[in-house]
Parts: C-alpha cells; sequence; structure tokens
C-alpha cells in the first residue's frame, strides 16, 4: 500500500518533469496508517458534515494526497494522475479545494495548512458545544495534518500552535514528517529546534521519536493521541525519498523528478514491478475506502435523523448553517437597519458604525464567529450578546492575541470547516502581517471577513508606523478580494450586508478612528451603495466630477458646494467598493463617471491606484509619503485634504 503512493508520486512527477516526490515517499507509511486505520471519510460525498478533515500543510508534496484520493476511490482517474500540473487538470502542482475532490483546503505557502487546521479544530470543537446533546454526537470529528520541517520554521506555525494549545484543542492531531532536509540541504544549519519541547511549552501532548516508516507505530501513537485532551504532535522520524537508493536522505529528491535511471533502481529496491501508473487489483481493493465511507455516513444518518427527531430545531439550523444558507429573514433585517441609521442621521466613526451593524445583525447569525487580534477595544468587533471563546467555555468571539497573520489563516480553517462565519480585525497598518492569508481566501473563494480599522492618517498620533497609506490600494490589487471603506452608518450597513451575504469569496471591511458625518440620500441612492460606486451629489450639466471614499467623502460633498457656490457645477461619487463598482456592466458605470467629463479623485493614501478612474488628465489628491505624528485635524491640513486645495485642483483640470 505504501509502495504505491511511492510508485504513483515518482511516475507522476517524472510524466510533469516537475514536483516534489521526496515527501510522499518519505510519508507513505505515515499515510497508510492513518487513512487505512483512522480516517473517517466517504469518498462517495466529500462534503459529508462529519468527516474527519485532513490537512496536507506541507502541499509540494500533493501527490501524496492525489495517490491517497485515487487509491481510496475518490472521483480522481488514473488519467488525473498522469496529467499531474497539466492545465485544468484535477492535480495541480499544489493542492486547491474545490478543484480536487476530498481536498479541505489549498495549501503550498507553509505554515498556513497547519493554521488552517486548527480553525477547522475549532470549529468542530465549538459546534459540538452548540449543537451535540448528551445522547446525540452529530458533530463528532477529528482535524488531521501533515506538516514538515519548513511548515515549523514558518513563523505563523508559532501563532496557532500557542493558541491551539491555549484552546485545547484536543481533536487536532498533527503529523509531522522529521527528515531533517530542506530545499537548501541538512537543516540542521538553520533549524535546531527541540520542536518536541516547544510543542509542549505550548500544552499539546506530544508523542516523540515515532519511526516514520513502521505502520504499526505509527497506528499506536494516532490511537494514543485520540485518548488526550489537547492537541497532539506526532514526531514521526523519516527519510526523505525512501526507497530511492542513491537519493533518499538528501535534498537531490525534495523538488526534482528523480530520473529513469532512479526510477528503474527505485522500483527494484522496493520490488515493484509493474509500470508507471499501473496498481495490481489487490492493493487497490486494500485501499478502498467506499465500503466503509458509506457504513460511516450511514451510521451517523440514522444518528442524526434520531438527532433530528428529537431536537428538530437544532438539526435544522445545523443543516443551514453547513450549507452556507443565511436565515430568511436576513434581508428584512438587514433593510430595517439601514433605515435606522437613515434614521438616526449618527456622525460616528464607522468603527462604531461597524459595530452597531455587528450589534443589529449577530440575533439573526448565531453563525456569527467574531474576533480580533487584541484589539477588541479599538475594532470594536465585540457585541453585547458575545460569549468569549474559551478551552472549558463556549463562545462566539475569539481573543486571538497578537496574531494577526495566524487569526487569518484560522478563519479561513473556520470558513472552510463550515458551520460559522468568520471575522477578525486588526489596524489596517497590519494587514501586512495578515496579507499572505488574506491572498489564500481570495484563491479559495471562502467567506471569511477581515475587518480593519484605524484606516489612514486619521488616526493621528500613533504616527507613520500605525498610519496606512499603501495598504487600501495594494488591497485592490489581490484578485477576488472585494475591499469596502464606507464613508458612514449607511454605507457601513451596507458593506456589511453585501460581505455577509457574498458566497464566493472574502471581503475586507476597512473603518475609521475619527468621526465621520451622516449622508443624506434618497431610495434610490441607498440601493445603488451595493453597487460600488454611486452619485451621491449631483448637479445639472456637472463640468467635473469628484471621486472618494470613506473620510474623505466629508470632504468631496464641502469642496463641491464651494465650487457649485461658483457656478462650477460638480458631482460627487463615493466609490465605497472599487472592487465591486468594476463589476458593473458599462451602461452603469457610464451614468456614474460620463465620459469627457473631467475628475478629480480623493482618498487618504497613494495616487496611483485612482489614475485608472480619472486618466492621467485628471487629479487626485493623496498621500505619496508616509504619514507624521499629529492630531488627525493638523494631519489633513498639511497633506493637502482642505477644500481649498480639492477646489485648486477641480479648477486646473477644467483650465
Amino acid at each position: 500500500m505504501a509502495n504505491a503512493i511511492r510508485a504513483l508520486a515518482m511516475d507522476a512527477v517524472q510524466k510533469a518533469n516537475s514536483g516534489h516526490p521526496g515527501m510522499p515517499m518519505g510519508m507513505a507509511e505515515i499515510a497508510v496508517a492513518l487513512w487505512a486505520k483512522h480516517y473517517r471519510h466517504n469518498p462517495a460525498n466529500p462534503k459529508w458534515i462529519n468527516r474527519d478533515r485532513f490537512v496536507l500543510s506541507n502541499g509540494h508534496g500533493s501527490m501524496l494526497q492525489y495517490a491517497l484520493l485515487h487509491l481510496t476511490g475518490y472521483d480522481l482517474s488514473m488519467d488525473e494522475i498522469r496529467n499531474f500540473r497539466q492545465m485544468h487538470s484535477k492535480t495541480p502542482g499544489h493542492p486547491e479545494v474545490d478543484v480536487t475532490p476530498g481536498i479541505e483546503t489549498t495549501t503550498g505557502p507553509l505554515g498556513q495548512g497547519l493554521t488552517n487546521a486548527v480553525g477547522m479544530a475549532l470549529a468542530e470543537k465549538l459546534l459540538a458545544a452548540e449543537f451535540n446533546r448528551p445522547e446525540f454526537s452529530v458533530v463528532d470529528h477529528h482535524t488531521y495534518a501533515f506538516v514538515g520541517d519548513g511548515c515549523l520554521m514558518e513563523g505563523i506555525s508559532h501563532e496557532a500552535c500557542s493558541l491551539a494549545g491555549t484552546l485545547r484543542l484536543s481533536k487536532l492531531i498533527v503529523l509531522y514528517d522529521d527528515n531533517g532536509i530542506s530545499i537548501d540541504g541538512h537543516v540542521e544549519g538553520w533549524f535546531k529546534d527541540d520542536t518536541p519541547k516547544r510543542f509542549e511549552a505550548y500544552g499539546w501532548n506530544v508523542i516523540r521519536a515515532v519511526d516514520g516508516h513502521n505502520v504499526e507505530a505509527v497506528n499506536a501513537a494516532i490511537h494514543q493521541a485520540k485518548l488526550a485532551d489537547k492537541p497532539t504532535l506526532i514526531c514521526c522520524k523519516t527519510v526523505i525519498g525512501q526507497g530511492s537508493p542513491n537519493l533518499a536522505g538528501t535534498d537531490k529528491v525534495h523538488g526534482a523528478a528523480l530520473g529513469d535511471k532512479e526510477i528503474a533502481a527505485v522500483r527494484a529496491a522496493i520490488g515493484w514491478e509493474y509500470p508507471p501508473f499501473e496498481v495490481p487489483a489487490d492493493v487497490y481493493e486494500a485501499w478502498d475506502a467506499k465500503k466503509q465511507g458509506q457504513q460511516f455516513e450511514g451510521e451517523w444518518n440514522a444518528q442524526f435523523a434520531a438527532y433530528s427527531a428529537a431536537f428538530p430545531a437544532q438539526a435544522a439550523e445545523l443543516t443551514r448553517r453547513m450549507k452556507g444558507e443565511l436565515p430568511g429573514n436576513f434581508d428584512a433585517t438587514l433593510s430595517a437597519y439601514i433605515a435606522t441609521c437613515v434614521d438616526k442621521k449618527e456622525t460616528i466613526a464607522t468603527r462604531k458604525a461597524s459595530q452597531n451593524a455587528i450589534q443589529a445583525l449577530a440575533p439573526i447569525l448565531p453563525e456569527f464567529l467574531g474576533g480580533s487580534a487584541d484589539l477588541t477595544g479599538s475594532n470594536l468587533t465585540n457585541w453585547k450578546e458575545c460569549v468569549a471563546v474559551r478551552a472549558d467555555q463556549w463562545g462566539n468571539h475569539i481573543n486571538y492575541g497578537v496574531r494577526e497573520f495566524g487569526m487569518s489563516a484560522m478563519m479561513n480553517g473556520i470558513a472552510l470547516h463550515g458551520g460559522y462565519i468568520p471575522f477578525g480585525a486588526t489596524f489596517l497598518t497590519f494587514s501586512d502581517y495578515s496579507r499572505n492569508a488574506l491572498r489564500m481566501a481570495a484563491l479559495m473563494k471562502v467567506r471569511s471577513l477581515f475587518v480593519f480599522t484605524h484606516d489612514s492618517i486619521g488616526l493621528g498620533e500613533d504616527g507613520p508606523t500605525h498610519q496606512s497609506v499603501e495598504h487600501v490600494s495594494s488591497l485592490r490589487l489581490i484578485p477576488n478580494l472585494d475591499n469596502w471603506r464606507p464613508c458612514d452608518t449607511t454605507e457601513s450597513a451596507v458593506a456589511w450586508g453585501y460581505a455577509v451575504k457574498r458566497h464566493d469569496g472574502p471581503s475586507t471591511l476597512i473603518f475609521s478612528r475619527q468621526n465621520l458625518p451622516f449622508q443624506e440620500r434618497t431610495a434610490a441612492q441607498i440601493a445603488d451603495i451595493q453597487r460600488g460606486g454611486y452619485v451621491l451629489r449631483d448637479a445639472e450639466n456637472a463640468k467635473a466630477v469628484i471621486i472618494a471614499t470613506g473620510s474623505e467623502i466629508e470632504l468631496a460633498v464641502k469642496a463641491a458646494d464651494a465650487l457649485n457656490a461658483e457656478g462650477i457645477a460638480v458631482r460627487v461619487v463615493s466609490m465605497p467598493s472599487t472592487d465591486v463598482f468594476d463589476r458593473q456592466d458599462a451602461a452603469y458605470k457610464a451614468s456614474v463617471l460620463p465620459r469627457g467629463v473631467p475628475r478629480v479623485a480623493i482618498e487618504a493614501g497613494v495616487t496611483s491606484y485612482w489614475y485608472k478612474y480619472v486618466g492621467l488628465e485628471g487629479a487626485v489628491v493623496g498621500i505619496d509619503t508616509f504619514g507624521e505624528s499629529a492630531p488627525a485635524g493638523v494631519l489633513f491640513k498639511h497633506f493637502g485634504f482642505t477644500v481649498e486645495n480639492v477646489v485648486a485642483k477641480t479648477k486646473m483640470i477644467l483650465a
């Protein structure tokens, strides 16, 4: 069974002349122990709610997972194995969720898969606490992760594993491929951590010195791990490229095809007498998990039917949430809250407007799972009824600690697991720490909501280290990430509603520290907010258009008033989400930004992004330097965010 993995891995990499055969060959027995003896799944239904989750954090060894999926009976044919790393195949270079049946998360950036697994294990623990009853354990599964030295070198592994130990995620079992090799060679020159002690310090159960090439030794370790009341790290000593007579144990087998000569030597060494991409029937039979998988799911279905009879409301709620469907009264609740914003006309910081929106939606969204990276009182992502998540306490608000990257990747794992809509917050300037997790969320099309506050020089005295200048524009460059920077309570409510309703990707919600005035709108204008950009103030026969977002809308309106008073008709366009606006049809975009009408853009950030809207003949009022430490009002004046400057820029483009 293990040699089938080795053969498929080396043959697929050889055919592609690209890939990483060493890890699959080295972890083959570990895979046999887990997948053949412990892993509860159903190849016929990869989305079965109560399946175990498996994460290949060292995703460069993707052929290990593809071999397992093929051999156990998933819809992954041998033709797809042959097409490893080829265009539009189901076997891309690194595992991709929703491309290959049975893949739980997209991995490759090391350490993030492990962190996704922490999020999945947390989601399982919280759902179990919420929905299970003494006689019904309808949420009861493990999360397993394979990791390598590279995953544990990455800083994110410290963030996630520290929190996993604190929260005592006992259903999380991590198998560490301790082979001592990375791309640059033997790791002792740059990685001499006492890894078992490190994880013991986190509060993990650690099983040391397991022979990773002994199936029964790994099997016994997994059995032991299941008895622990904390997460477990199983340290498996392995040889990378095991089975390769001349390359095993070296970096030469890590990330390159073995070559025909060495592959022939491997076949002879392991006694694999079959040609490339051929697996004998008895090996297929030994691996086949379809019958066992149907039994696993069938037993669970019977239990869930009894649970549904005893607790119909809970069963319906769990089903709804695992499908990712919103409650039927969501739209009505959102509309009523938007109407409240219009009635109140509050001048408040949009971070407070965000908290008010959370407060309005949370009572009908029990799937909300909020949090903050140690800035709850500043980000305002808590609400009156929220309960803190603790090791011994169910909750719906997570204190992530100062772990921005870990928080963001955990949120992705939570979203991938299902049952929750995660949102987590930090200051916008620290989105840099989170960035690759945001990119992965966008790539995977998961509903993670990233809240960023203190969005510009408006945060004032904390100075340039905390003042976001380039961040909003740079986030807009990530494909499939919707970014919202609302200007008041109404736009904040619409932004939250849009992000929650979006099923095909993540969103950022970007808010101010300082108070921003309420803007009056018609019902039609309120409806158009969800189109990303709309006409906020219009003027007959407008000679120019001023575009702005967030805190700069107030300035745009005041400048337009000054220009209109001088007889220069100006339209004001609010564009809270350029990403959503860009997806609108050409006719709508032209109705908001008419061709031939000169444009000025205002945003307290870098200017270059905005030339796509104003053109080279337009003007941008922005900041192309870092900020300064001073009160917000002083800073806005210093950097030219004044009515006089906007008026002058507008007149300049009209000259």
